[in-house]
């Protein structure tokens, strides 16, 4: 079983980048170019090592290695991207990693892909790059080819020697459980469940009990033999059950216009540990948008619009504009799951705008922009 952090800090020692691994201060790929250079670096990396995992460290100055961290990233279905965008795509997942240093709601992204075994190349256009393109590693840069392609496995060794340094042990298995409960969430209801006598799971949030249902808020939810931050939501809710087997949650999302607010379920997860020392996830969405009058979200849409406007143009907001900001992230967010398809470009313009405004509101618009990826791939 692999220690994820260990993984991590072994790749950055691991000389620079090369053809087995690469480093990102950060990845965008809600947007069209950094989606694009996000699939050139999968496909390259994975034609680079048809026999091994290749890897994607995210959240990493380029020039000294510091980790910095980026924000949780909920990636249930960034396998779906990959396989609309790849022929012969890898096996792709994406991992939190939390690190001691970084502040709350911060971890490492690990990207680790593993080949098909046969060319990968770009099935379609996308961005600067044609449908067709073949990409492999030249040292620490994802180059295209269009002759002599042929899979070689020169990193296996190399590869092997790095996840075998990362492999975990029972004191960083006690030292994380006893980290997480008694130092990173000494404030919050915490609980811990081993599976399988392998795999221990910890949980933190506000815990809050409603008609017998038992639910969390501020939740983290820790694989601490791997050190993978599995779930992390400063404002969802969640509920949490388990089994002798299986660990599940199902996540629910608040929305609403005005004082009209009703939590829908969002996604189910069940993490399924099993005899052999693996685990399996599988996630299935559950979610049905409310649908409201168009007229209302055109009015809505609109006046949102003009608030980002008056900010932008650092035009004072009185206190009704500054109550409706706080409502921005979450009606633009029903506006695009009634087909406003605008909606998206303009959180993302906010994100800018918002940054140093309103701590309270960047982060529920982070929280939305999450949930309406999370929709979007579904």
């Amino acid at each position: 079983m692999i220690n994820k952090r260990l993984l991590v800090k072994n790749l950055l020692a691991h000389n620079d980048e090369n053809s087995f691994y690469d480093k990102k201060r950060f990845i965008t790929i809600g947007e069209r170019e950094g989606k694009a250079k996000f699939l050139k670096h999968v496909c390259a990396l994975a034609n680079s090592n048809p026999n091994n995992n290749s890897f994607i460290v995210i959240g990493v100055e380029d020039e000294d290695n510091k980790i910095v961290g980026v924000d949780f990233f909920d990636d249930s279905k960034i396998q779906n991207l990959v396989n609309a965008y790849l022929d012969n795509p890898p096996l792709i997942s994406y991992e939190n990693i939390p690190f001691p240093h970084l502040p709350e709601g911060k971890v490492v992204g690990l990207v680790t892909i593993k080949s098909a075994g046969k060319v990968c190349s770009l099935r379609k256009n996308i961005w600067k790059y044609y449908g067709g393109s073949v990409f492999f590693r030249e040292g620490s840069i994802s180059l295209p080819k269009s002759y002599d392609i042929e899979l070689k496995d020169t990193n296996s060794e190399a590869v092997a020697t790095i996840e075998l340094h990362a492999r975990n042990n029972i004191e960083l298995t006690l030292d994380g459980v006893i980290d997480f409960i008694n130092h990173r969430h000494k404030d919050l209801s915490s609980n811990y469940k081993v599976f399988k006598e392998q795999f221990v799971v910890c949980w933190a949030g506000n815990k809050k009990k409603v008609n017998n249902e038992t639910y969390y808020s501020r939740v983290d939810i820790e694989l601490i033999n791997e050190q993978v931050k599995l779930f992390y939501s400063a404002l969802d809710e969640i509920t949490i059950s388990y089994d002798e087997d299986s660990f599940s949650t199902v996540e629910y999302v608040q929305l609403g216009l005005g004082e009209q607010q009703k939590y829908y379920p969002l996604e189910k997860v069940k993490i399924t540990f099993h005899e052999n020392g693996t685990y399996t996830i599988q996630s299935e969405l559950v979610f049905e948008a409310p649908q409201y009058d168009k007229k209302v979200l055109h009015h809505i849409f609109n006046a949102n619009s003009v608030l980002l406007q008056k900010i932008e143009k650092k035009i004072p907001l009185s206190a009704l504009e500054n109550k409706d900001l706080e409502l921005l992230p979450a009606t633009y967010l029903i506006c695009f799951l009634n087909g406003f398809e605008g909606a998206k470009e303009q959180m993302e313009n906010a994100k800018v705008l918002l940054k140093n405004r309103s701590g309270h509101v960047y982060r529920s618009l982070k929280e939305s922009l999450r949930i309406m990826r999370k929709v979007k791939y579904n």
